[in-house]
């Protein structure tokens, strides 16, 4: 028995010893898998650069960002009646003008046409046309014809709102030897061409006029068609030390009931006392004259960032669709549409089409971006493939802040309006906006990732201290396009290298869109140009908002986090689509950050997102504003023109929507 008893524990001995060595071996493996795991992490780490946490990995400048959430937006319902009492600005002493003949060349025949206003046109103002291209020896034998649809036998205007006319063109436009590719369409080259002479008559009417009320002044016609008039003092001559002063002088409140303001006996020591009363009158005068198709005051856009409120206490194929960028991952306006880890209800699906169409863009795609200019220093833009040439239309020299008017550096100085005022800070607002598009070089394990990787960026500065110009803004519109030259101090033509596929406008101007600005946008699209503008922050109808009210543009509105409209973005029937734009008074993600849009932009009280510690400067921030949702859009469409690189803007504006 007990030789037996031994032999049981002898087996179940041996059995213990068998397990516990068996126990070791496995131990030992499970630590050989360990160590494995962990050199095969370094070797990744090092050699692929595969991080687990990016963001531990990279040096500081390369990681800090700006924005912390605010404090919830007080808002109350918005009364509209008031709402469009709310004034808009204007630049003093400025005003645009276009006369009344255009004759353009359809592309598809060789006959000249012209359309006008039926409320405005009359047969014998038709047939002054003719006589006058006549003389001038450009057109023969022309003969106004009335159009079916015309309705001015007895001068009334019965609603319809244009009439035609046709003249033929002469031989010698119709013949001769074929002309080589210009940047410009056949029937806009034609039209600045014959129309020079109805320019140079509008500019001497619009001095005449000037005359006659007893003011001076200086007159001068744009590539774009349009009579510039510059009542008084010329800008330039204002000291720099004067700069605050005179920006402020420039500036003057858009009075929406204006219709009496010149009525009566208006003196000239009036106006020559009161300029912004004397803008007005000039206004009035010369679009009584019925001279012109259109007359206004150029008036002054803002960007459309959302201002922050009181901070809170705190196509190149490939198949890599998640960029190593150490912030991708705090941009959750980039992420698919959902829940869970990767994914935003809010979201604007980049990172899964970047998936599917296996595309992040091609540099084959240009985007202008008519802004405030870009920060060239920047360390995540400078040396970047995806920037291009652009150019700066700030043209007053105050405004610009950079000491001079136009010139070829788009560079941003900054645009604070007063630099006195302790609050007052530079927005670097086109630098964030041309970010979200991609101007910076995505998946260079630096910062952040823009919306195309692959891209080219033009940088058109309109945008400067205060805000810019109507007329700046027009003619970078049409410069972005390819549709007419700049010209630079010595008055040569500067022709935009690189036409834009997609045109991002993130400015506003709370007025109904201005003649001139829908005359340049639609100029753009007929060069083959698509139009992204911003719908507003005024919280109202986009239709009384501009450019996002505009015809021929896709308007963009704000979305949070979750996908709803935001407080502060505009809304209606106007709008096309609803795109990123970020509420940084919200956190629904619960990643202890602001659910604002994150970008490339100088900024200071910046803090490193792994330590929490504050830092100085950085060069990413968060803001919110649907400034922020229409570069979205502008990379979602040169996303599809990568794919799609023979699509007409129409088909690429309806595979977006779609």
């Amino acid at each position: 028995m007990i030789k037996s008893a031994w032999k049981r524990w002898t087996a179940v001995g041996a059995l213990g010893v068998a397990l516990a060595a068996c126990e070791e071996v496995e131990e030992r493996q499970a630590r050989f898998e360990e160590l494995t795991e962990a050199v095969m992490d370094q070797v990744n780490n090092e050699v692929l650069g595969g991080i687990e946490n990016p963001m531990e990995m990279v040096s500081l400048e390369a990681r800090a960002l700006a924005g912390v959430q605010t404090a919830p937006l007080q808002l109350e319902p918005v009364d509209l009646e008031a709402a469009l009492r709310t004034e808009s600005f204007f630049v003093v002493g400025a005003v645009i003008a276009k006369p009344w003949e255009e004759v353009v060349v359809s592309p598809e025949s060789t006959t000249l046409v012209g359309v006008q206003s039926a409320s405005r046109a009359s047969a014998p103002q038709r047939a002054q046309l003719g006589r006058s291209l006549q003389s001038s020896g450009q057109l023969q034998a022309l003969e106004a014809t009335e159009a079916p649809h015309s309705n001015e036998a007895d001068g009334a205007d019965d609603g319809a709102e244009s009439a035609e006319f046709a003249i033929e063109a002469p031989e010698a436009l119709r013949a001769g030897p074929p002309k080589p590719p210009e940047p410009i369409s056949r029937a806009l080259r034609i039209r600045k061409e014959v129309n020079a002479p109805a320019a140079r008559r509008a500019r001497s009417k619009a001095a005449e006029a000037l005359e006659r009320m007893g003011l001076a002044g200086a007159v001068s016609t744009s590539d774009g068609g349009q009579v510039v008039i510059q009542i008084g003092a010329d800008p330039l001559k204002f000291s720099p030390e004067k700069a605050r002063d005179a920006m402020r002088a420039r500036f003057a409140p858009a009075r929406r009931a204006k219709a009496d303001l010149c009525e009566g006996d208006v003196t000239v020591e009036q106006m020559r006392s009161d300029p912004i009363l004397a803008t007005e009158c000039v206004v009035k005068v010369l679009a009584d004259s019925g001279e012109y198709e259109y007359v206004e005051k150029d008036y002054i856009f803002t960007h459309q960032l959302e201002p922050r409120q009181a901070d809170m206490p705190v196509a190149t194929p490939t198949a890599l669709a998640e960029p190593n960028d150490p912030l991708w991952s705090l941009q959750w306006h980039f992420q698919d549409i959902g829940t869970g880890e990767g994914a935003s209800e809010g979201g604007a699906g980049f990172h899964d089409f970047w998936s599917r169409a296996e595309q992040t863009g091609s540099r084959a795609v240009t985007v202008a971006v008519i802004d405030t200019g870009l920060q060239l220093s920047h360390p995540d833009i400078a040396g970047s493939q995806n920037l291009a040439p652009g150019f700066d239309m700030v043209s007053d020299p105050i405004m610009g802040n950079d000491g001079d008017g136009r010139d070829p550096d788009p560079n941003d100085p900054g645009d604070k309006c007063d630099p006195n005022d302790p609050l007052a800070r530079d927005t670097f607002h086109g630098t964030h906006v041309a970010g979200t598009v991609g101007v910076a070089a995505t998946n260079n394990a630096n910062g952040v990732a823009g919306g195309a990787w692959d891209v080219t960026i033009v940088p058109v500065r309109a945008l400067g201290r205060c805000g810019g110009q109507l007329s700046d803004i027009n003619d970078g519109i049409r410069w972005a396009a390819g549709v007419v030259p700049a010209r630079d101090a010595m008055g040569e033509e500067i022709w935009n290298a690189n036409p834009a596929d997609v045109i991002n406008l993130s400015i506003g101007l709370f007025e109904r869109c201005p003649a001139s600005m829908q005359e340049a946008i639609n100029d753009a699209v007929e060069a083959g140009a698509v139009v992204v503008a911003a719908a507003g922050n005024a919280r109202i109808d986009t239709q009384y908002y501009a450019p996002g009210g505009c015809d021929n543009v896709i308007s963009v509105a704000a979305g949070d986090a979750r996908g709803h409209l935001t407080p502060y973005s505009n809304y209606g029937a106007a709008v096309d689509i609803l795109a990123p734009g970020g509420d940084m008074s919200r956190d629904d993600n619960g990643d202890g950050r602001p659910d604002g849009v994150l970008s490339t932009k100088f900024a200071t009280d910046c803090y490193d997102p792994v330590s929490g510690d504050g830092v100085t400067e950085c060069f990413y921030a968060y803001e919110n504003g649907t400034s922020m949702a229409a570069p979205h859009v502008s990379a979602a469409l040169a996303l599809l023109k990568a794919s799609f690189p023979t699509a007409e803007p129409s088909e690429l504006t309806r595979r977006l929507l779609d």
